[in-house]
C-alpha cells in the first residue's frame, strides 16, 4: 500500500476479492459462449459455431492467457453450412 499527503493508506490497484469476482464472471461469460457455440453446432449452424469458436480461442489465449480450446468438429453426415453434405471419408 502507498501513502498519500496526510499519511493515510491508498489502495494501488484491484483487492483479492475484486479479481476474483472478475475472474469469475470471465469464467461464466467464457462458460456461456461454449454453451451457445455447441447449440449453433448442434442446429446445424456449423459458419456460425466456428466463428464464435475461433472468437473464443482469441480470447482465451490472448486477453485470458489461457489454453486455446478446439474448434467444433463436423460429424459424419451433417450439412457442411453450404446446402452441400459433408464429405465422407
Amino acid at each position: 500500500m502507498a501513502e498519500n499527503s496526510n499519511g493515510e493508506q491508498q489502495s494501488i490497484g484491484h483487492t483479492d476479492s475484486e479479481l476474483e469476482r472478475w475472474r469469475r464472471a470471465a469464467d461464466d461469460a467464457m462458460q456461456q459462449l461454449s454453451w451457445a457455440i455447441g447449440y449453433l453446432h448442434g442446429i446445424g449452424k456449423h459458419s456460425q459455431a466456428r466463428t464464435l469458436a475461433i472468437n473464443r480461442r482469441i480470447i482465451r489465449s490472448r486477453i485470458l492467457e489461457r489454453a486455446e480450446q478446439p474448434l467444433p468438429v463436423q460429424s459424419e453426415g451433417v450439412h457442411n453450412g453450404r446446402g452441400e453434405h459433408a464429405e465422407r471419408s
